[in-house]
């Protein structure tokens, strides 16, 4: 348990310098690429949370932040007032294309010295792990 909690410890730091530099935290990042993925149609706050690799207290705090920074845009639909739904917007898009190819490159000097199979058995693993809890 230590060696996995060690290396996803490394693994969220190398990502949060790489994210520090465009204002974003790794939560951020998560949730905008979770957005991204959820296309024109959007997702309320409890599907972003319960989405997100870690789990935060408030996540309507987290969108705020996203709002304030035009990178996410919410909107009251159907005939439920408090359902709101959350969408990424044209600069939260671009922004996650510009992180895209840093990311990758991240990732390639974290892991890139694993073959393809010991990646496929890492991955594999690790989902044995999660799904026994």
């Amino acid at each position: 348990m230590l060696s996995i909690a060690r290396t996803a410890a490394v693994l969220d730091h190398a990502a949060g310098e790489v994210l520090k530099q465009h204002g974003l935290t790794t939560t951020q990042y998560n949730a905008l690429r979770i957005l991204r993925g959820a296309g024109t149609e959007g997702l309320c706050r409890n599907e972003i949370r319960d989405r997100l690799i870690s789990r935060v207290p408030d996540a309507t705090r987290l969108l705020d932040r996203l709002e304030e920074t035009g990178l996410v845009t919410r909107s009251r639909e159907g005939e439920d007032r408090r359902f709101v739904l959350s969408r990424i917007t044209p600069a939260g898009l671009e922004l996650l294309a510009r992180l895209d190819p840093e990311v990758a490159g991240m990732n390639r000097r974290l892991l890139g010295h694993l073959s393809q199979g010991k990646l496929r058995t890492l991955i594999d693993l690790l989902g044995e792990v999660r799904n026994q809890g």
